[in-house]
């Protein structure tokens, strides 16, 4: 045990030592570190702080929702809690980023230098909240731990905390973090990439209004300790749901009001053909898109991983891999069509009966994201073996189509974690959670903005009422569809309680019709046509609802093989940490 447990403890130590090379961020390390000469100015501190952004997410197959209701094929990435085949001992977790954090915090603490370490301080903070919430997030309550632990220290063998208690420590040092970091407009340009307070801010509001949700719709049925004694409701206070709304509004409108971002529409400049939903997540340099611009044109972006050709290429085969990953009938028919209404109610949707149908009078940001383009493929081959999974294409993140594209494991393009338009939307969703409506000027302050740029008309209260929407279902399809493959959907499903809803289902493709209805795939008399290979799909067909009745779709994969419960909302504690610490128990269905 002690053997284990001394590993993880200088580990955690090197991990952030051996991070602070110099990278895109402007750092200068000592040739050597060691206690009796480090931490004593705050270029000390600089140096350790840059270790601790090897936590932010960065380029990863893993991260773009692959196995989720909106996505056609997992690519080998996602499908356990796609599919409800979490196995308990499948899992683990690190604690070795936060360790960094308690030590930087630690030396801090002792420091007697004259230099101002705040922001470093801050750093450490934030990122001390962002490994709790991310913990929380998979196995709810874990052991609190907020100072340097030796191999004897008896915290090592700690209760899980309840989620209440990791949320107050998670919002606590937040808000130290606030406090101390600087604005992004006092970070040079060496250290774009550090994090700002308006970042913090965003992160925070993330942070609150995804546990006022999931408290609302998911309860304490999947939380605590595993026992049931009631442990694991520790902390927990009704209140806190409104509480944390409201602060998660007002900290938005700071980000919105004086952060001074902006979202990244190009759409005027005619050379950019209106694809600024699909140019903004390949950018790099000037050569990266029509229009001429790079990196530091984007000013949407407020938490992100900085990436650079030269310095910090992405290591990962982006361009090919993520052709690859379709998406869901479902994804495809949230996206509503001009007039600003979904499909379903939308007079201007025109049905299948052409591979280009569903497509015309839609939100450009389907066919930025599906085809880096303004308009579908007119041919289209449905056999499933012949990679034509479920008829559809994904263009997000790829880098085909424009200039000389950079050579796979190349490209450099800046990850997003949290970018302008995910504030416009934690926003809206805030308020309506909080007082069941917005306004229209509400509406026009966040959601419609993202509406420009998708070319669609403005959601609004009369718009919603003629048509019978429903606010909160608006705001999060407009969620679902502009952060598509950004990572957020396995948690929005969970938060909103709707996991096994919306995950049992089959994941359909194209609508091939029948003889009552007639598609590129299927004749008049319901026959296959030689664009649709019907023995390739090993599923068959499934009848669905779609904005044009029930028709017959594609089916990638199979709702036979999904058995999603509540127990999957959270991860089981890793059999191997119970094993060190019998004080850890399980969560509920393991």
């Amino acid at each position: 045990m002690k053997t284990i447990l001394n590993n993880i403890i200088i580990g955690g130590l090197c991990l952030a030592m051996v991070a602070c090379q110099k990278s895109f961020i402007d750092l200068n390390p000592n040739a050597q570190f060691t206690d009796a000469a480090y931490f004593k100015k705050p270029s000390d501190f600089k140096d350790f702080a840059t270790g601790l952004y090897g936590q932010m997410p960065r380029w990863s197959f893993g991260s773009m929702d692959n196995g989720s209701d909106i996505s056609a094929n997992s690519n080998g990435n996602g499908s356990d809690i796609g599919t409800g085949t979490i196995a308990v001992g499948s899992t683990n977790w690190s604690y070795d980023g936060i360790r960094s954090c308690n030590i930087l915090l630690s030396k801090a603490a002792a420091y007697t230098g004259t230099g101002d370490i705040s922001q470093y301080v801050s750093e450490a903070y934030f990122f001390r909240a962002f490994a709790y919430f991310n913990l929380l997030k998979t196995y709810g309550g874990v052991p609190l731990v907020t100072t340097v632990l030796g191999v004897e220290s008896p915290e090592l063998y700690n209760k899980r905390s309840s989620r209440y208690q990791v949320v107050a420590q998670v919002l606590a040092d937040l808000d130290l973090a606030i406090a101390g970091l600087p604005t992004e407009q006092n970070i040079g340009a060496v250290d774009k990439g550090r994090i700002s307070k308006w970042a913090a801010m965003a992160f925070k509001a993330q942070v609150e209004l995804y546990e006022a949700t999931w408290e609302r719709y998911v309860g304490q049925s999947t939380d605590g300790d595993g026992s049931s004694s009631g442990a694991g409701t520790t902390g927990y206070d009704p209140a806190n749901g409104s509480k944390y709304l409201k602060d998660a509004v007002n900290l938005c409108e700071q980000v919105m009001d004086n952060g001074g971002y902006e979202l990244w529409n190009k759409n005027s400049d005619t050379k950019m053909a209106s694809l600024s939903a699909w140019y903004l997540f390949n950018l790099e340099d000037e050569g990266s898109n029509p229009g001429g611009y790079n990196k530091q044109s984007n000013k949407e972006f407020i938490l992100y991983t900085v990436y650079d050709y030269t310095l910090r290429q992405s290591g990962i085969n982006i361009s090919w891999t993520v052709s690859q990953l379709y998406p869901s009938r479902k994804f495809v028919d949230m996206a509503v069509c001009t007039d600003g209404l979904p499909p379903a109610k939308s007079p201007l949707f025109q049905g299948y009966h052409t591979t280009t149908s569903e497509f015309e009078n839609r939100d450009l940001r389907l066919l930025n994201y599906l085809y880096a383009s303004t308009t579908a493929p007119s041919t289209v081959t449905l056999d499933y073996g012949g990679l034509g999974f479920g008829g559809y294409g994904n263009s997000k993140y790829g880098v085909y189509g424009f200039g000389s594209r950079r050579i796979d494991r190349t490209e450099s393009a800046n990850w997003p974690v949290i970018r302008l338009a995910e504030v416009y939307l934690t926003y809206a969703e805030a308020l309506v959670e909080l007082n069941g409506n917005m306004s229209d000027a509400q509406l026009d302050a966040s959601i419609n903005k993202l509406r420009d740029r998708a070319g669609v008309a403005h959601l609004t209260n009369a718009l919603a009422a003629a048509n019978g929407l429903v606010m909160k279902e608006e705001i999060r399809r407009e969620r679902t569809v502009e952060l598509y493959r950004e990572g957020k959907r396995f948690d929005d499903l969970k938060r909103w309680g709707i996991l096994e809803a919306s995950l049992n289902p089959s994941r359909l493709g194209r609508v091939v019709g029948d003889a009552s209805y007639e598609t590129p795939f299927k004749d008049a008399a319901g026959n296959p046509t030689a664009a649709y290979k019907p023995s390739s799909f090993v599923f068959g067909e499934e009848t669905a609802a779609t904005p044009a009745g029930m028709l017959k779709c594609v089916v990638v994969g199979s709702s036979r093989n999904n058995s999603v419960a509540k127990k999957h909302y959270l991860y089981p504690i890793p059999t191997s940490q119970m094993i060190l610490n019998k004080n850890l128990l399980q969560n509920p269905g393991y």
